[in-house]
């Protein structure tokens, strides 16, 4: 009886120290992997940027004039020399009561002014005549020798000035008539000063209506904007890169569009502009950028739907490999004073791996050294995985 109780005391001691060892035994840590792949490694730089017509033409108004209500909406079609906006004379300005006494009063003294040359031309008609006079008795006393040869030029240049006078009084009374005639246009009524052709504004090029900036009738001044036209086919795209990241992005560098609304397309960068500017961020800084034009390839189907100014996002790839042995860039983590190490999967322990990293992007990592294709890693791990560490691969 005895030894079962022993026995009985025995077997339970020995399941509650198997109990507790096997609640204080570590657990494998749960975990996620990827696969190191062997393909082409791109590094690139990536940005946001928008879609920009590449020929774009304003036209504006020439001269000051009231624009009549323009038709043409924007997405409509034009062809170069249609009318695209008709333009009439601007109507004379408003006068309030104290203008129009000094419009009378001006009026008032150019009609004097006429009646003064009137007589001025008068007086110089009567001067010429009497010199007319003066030069026949001259000449006749001068034939029967009784006055000089001199005295008969005085007479001479005596008409000759007279008939200078003559015409310029002449000229002045003109210049009244057209100074009375100018400050009676000043008293015309508003209304009334709606005389001239008008004057039609015609499309430079064939394309489409981008932007219609005044489509109301309006009085304008000279050099207004109307509307801008452009053909939507040739399209080119425009990123704001970092300075120095645009060092890199030299023309003739790959470029690929995304986010547009359909698959990835292909471009080529044209040209950096050369001059740089400050822009702020969304934190406050103030960064150094520069424009980069990207000339797209070959547009696939549903980039003709693609407009003026839509925003895209810009992969300008500044390095290429083949045949590149890559991890995920998330299995990577600092190591040994500036390295970096991954955890791989051996059986169900995780082993700690440094590896060579020449490169890396937004997803992958070019290994140089430390792994081979085919090996898993842990993407992401947790403080708790440790070289040696039982592991459990998650489920997707």
């Amino acid at each position: 009886m005895l030894n079962r109780r022993i026995f009985a005391w025995g077997g339970a001691g020995v399941a509650v120290v198997a109990l507790l060892a096997w609640a204080f035994a570590p657990r494998p840590v749960a975990v996620e992997t990827g696969v190191v792949q062997a393909g082409r490694f791109e590094q690139s730089i990536e940005e946001d940027g928008r879609t920009r017509v590449k020929d774009r033409y304003t036209v504006s108004a020439p001269v000051a004039a009231r624009l009549t209500r323009i038709v043409l909406r924007e997405g409509d079609r034009v062809r170069a020399g249609e009318t695209v906006a008709v333009l009439l004379p601007v109507m004379s300005s408003m006068i309030d009561e104290r203008t129009t006494r000094e419009a009378t009063a001006r009026h008032a003294a150019a009609a004097a002014g006429v009646q003064r040359a009137g007589a001025r031309m008068d007086r110089s008609r009567i001067a010429v005549e009497e010199a007319q006079l003066e030069l026949h008795r001259t000449e006749k006393l001068a034939r029967e020798g009784f006055l000089s040869a001199s005295r008969l030029d005085s007479a001479r240049l005596a008409l000759s000035a007279a008939q200078r006078e003559q015409e310029a009084a002449r000229a002045e009374r003109e210049v009244a008539l057209q100074e009375r005639a100018q400050a009676a246009a000043v008293l015309q009524p508003p209304g009334q000063a709606q005389a001239g052709q008008p004057l039609t504004v015609r499309a430079p090029v064939d394309g489409v209506v981008l932007k219609v900036a005044q489509p109301s009738e309006a009085t304008l001044p000279a050099g207004t904007a109307l509307m801008d036209i452009g053909d939507p086919r040739k399209m080119e795209v425009v990123a704001e890169l970092l300075t120095t990241d645009a060092v890199q992005a030299q023309p003739g560098r790959r470029a690929v569009i995304e986010r547009w609304g359909g698959a990835p397309v292909t471009g080529r960068v044209r040209r950096v502009e050369p001059a740089a500017f400050t822009k702020v961020s969304a934190l406050g800084i103030e960064e150094q950028r520069v424009r980069v034009l990207i000339d797209v390839d070959r547009p696939p189907e549903g980039w003709e739907v693609v407009g003026d100014g839509f925003r895209v996002t810009v992969r300008v790839i500044t390095q290429s490999i083949d045949k590149a042995v890559l991890a995920p860039v998330g299995a990577l983590f600092p190591f040994a004073d500036g390295g970096m190490a991954v955890y791989r999967i051996d059986g169900d322990r995780a082993r700690l791996q440094p590896v060579e990293v020449a490169g890396r992007n937004g997803n992958e990592a070019w290994i140089q050294a430390g792994l081979r294709e085919g090996q898993a890693v842990i993407v992401y791990p947790p403080p708790t995985v440790a070289d040696g560490r039982r592991v459990q691969v998650r489920k997707p």
